[in-house]
């Protein structure tokens, strides 16, 4: 036997891998057996886990014969020779792939849960499974990451058939196998234990992963010119960036809605200072809360105080700012120096910032509520005022605040995606 188990077949793989640990990396298990796998792998390069659901394609009534396979986005690969020999028809591959495509979204709904997928774009997927024999559904799995950003994708198994790279050199930038034995005829041969991987066990692993990742998450305390203010710092490890969150009127670090938003961007690897952009005694004085060049100037000052922590200091950095909290990220954002990547302002009033968002540079993007009607006036009587490159996204059904069921999560997606195009290390900020 080659291998004791996934998880010896794991840790094997990632001494194989480790020429990769310097690079911004991905790695992307196939369930159910590739995710142990993955999960060694992730762990000893110290990177993020996420799942890539792809389900194979079989022949009707050889269903251990693949005919193509199937990923999460609408991608398809067919082997059209084992469909041509198999005289498989329309009306039956049909079939097949409804009832597969049934089961994929199932399968991503149960490992994911809530956790949005790892993002990929600007980085290398390393995809890994327990190992490969016809390479279709691992095919599909390389198209579906490619689909997703992935500049460069690297296809990693324990073992593979002789003459596997010929198949899908065109598939994958890198292709890596331990073993090719000959003969083979099925990949649980190679191992002493191949027992079936579990759903839960699936939804274990990536839950594991996650919780590992947490380099950093305390209160901390932020120096701002002449006050000190109080935060909270998250830093997963290798972040793809940290955004520094500016709270809403009569709002603080323990906002639920910008925490939920915060957890959103933790699961991403991307960190987050929540702080408090008034002391307990200014927020006596109301004025202070709408003092738009006040807010703005601790912004900068916790901006400069972050760049000076160790290791944080070249991490690309953005704001994300909520009611009037936005219209301080806008006004700090214009800010000469500041070099913020991006801002994503949610239920903003970024009409509080006029006078400055015609200098803002950093790609920003509004999100407000269909039914907050004056404010989605205001966000776009500001946009046609700004010169970056700018987005309004409008989420139907949704209020001042995001109450509605469902609506603060669509929320959070489109700052995650935002957020990861632009923090990304070779992202450039539009002018």
């Amino acid at each position: 036997m080659a291998f004791v188990n996934r998880v010896d077949a794991g840790r094997r793989l990632a001494e194989r891998l480790r020429h990769l640990g310097g690079e911004p990396v991905v790695v992307l298990g196939l369930p159910r057996g590739g995710v142990p796998v993955a999960f060694e792998v992730a762990r000893a390069l110290d990177a993020p886990l996420d799942v890539i659901v792809v389900r194979k394609l079989g022949v009707p009534d050889q269903p251990e014969l693949a005919m193509g396979a199937i990923g999460e986005d609408g991608i398809r690969v067919l082997n059209d020779q084992v469909i041509s020999i198999t005289r498989v028809s329309e009306q039956e591959l049909a079939a097949v792939e409804e009832r597969e495509r049934t089961e994929l979204e199932r399968r991503a709904r149960r490992f994911r849960d809530d956790r949005p997928h790892q993002p990929l774009e600007g980085r290398t997927a390393i995809i890994v499974d327990d190992g490969i024999a016809t390479g279709s559904t691992a095919r599909a799995a390389c198209q579906v990451a490619r689909a997703h950003g992935a500049t460069r994708v690297v296809l990693a198994m324990p073992v593979a058939p002789p003459g596997w790279t010929s198949r899908l050199a065109g598939d994958a930038d890198e292709l890596i196998a331990l073993e090719t034995p000959e003969p083979f005829f099925a990949v649980g041969q190679f191992y002493e234990d191949f027992s079936q991987t579990t759903d839960d066990e699936v939804v274990s692993y990536l839950e594991r992963a996650g919780d590992a990742r947490s380099l950093n998450d305390d209160e901390v305390v932020v120096n701002a010119g002449a006050v000190l203010l109080v935060g909270h710092l998250t830093v997963p490890a290798r972040p793809a960036g940290i955004v520094l969150f500016a709270h809403g009127s009569g709002s603080s670090r323990h906002s639920p809605r910008n925490r939920y938003v915060a957890a959103v961007l933790h699961r991403a690897g991307v960190g987050t200072l929540l702080f408090d952009l008034l002391t307990s005694e200014e927020e006596f004085d109301r004025s202070n809360v709408f003092d738009i060049d006040l807010l703005a100037r601790r912004l900068v000052d916790a901006t400069r105080w972050l760049r000076g922590q160790p290791e944080l200091g070249s991490l690309r950095i953005g704001y994300f700012g909520a009611s009037t909290g936005a219209a301080a990220a806008l006004w700090a954002a214009a800010e000469p120096g500041c070099d913020i990547a991006a801002v994503v302002s949610r239920g903003g009033r970024p009409d509080l910032a006029a006078p400055r968002l015609a200098a803002v540079t950093a790609p920003t993007l509004l999100i407000v509520g269909s039914r907050d009607a004056t404010v989605l006036t205001l966000n776009r009587t500001a946009q046609a005022q700004m010169r970056c490159e700018t987005s309004l996204t409008v989420i139907p059904g949704a209020t001042h605040l995001f109450e509605e069921p469902g609506t603060l999560a669509i929320a959070a997606e489109a700052a995650l995606d935002w957020f990861v195009r632009h923090l990304a290390p070779n992202a450039r900020t539009a002018s």
